[in-house]
């Protein structure tokens, strides 16, 4: 069983895409990035769970969104 990393001391970043401050933000940390893990959480809920994706997998997803491989909602 994993042990759930402390998120308290990361740097949340907003994606560009996201919008302004009304809340409906992505966030992500790359503090944690170094140990292999990127933690993804909604702005709406900065207490709530956070989702944790291995460092490549979300190096992967930025690149395919920057590369336009998933169409316009």
């Amino acid at each position: 069983m994993e042990t759930a990393p402390d998120l308290a001391p990361v740097k949340w970043v907003k994606s560009s895409h996201s919008g302004g401050n009304d809340g409906n933000c992505v966030e992500f940390s790359r503090t944690l990035a170094p140990s292999g893990m990127v933690p993804i959480r909604d702005s709406k809920g900065p207490e709530g769970p956070a989702l944790a994706v291995s460092a490549p997998s979300w190096s992967a997803f930025v690149d395919a969104v920057k590369g336009g491989n998933f169409p316009a909602l």
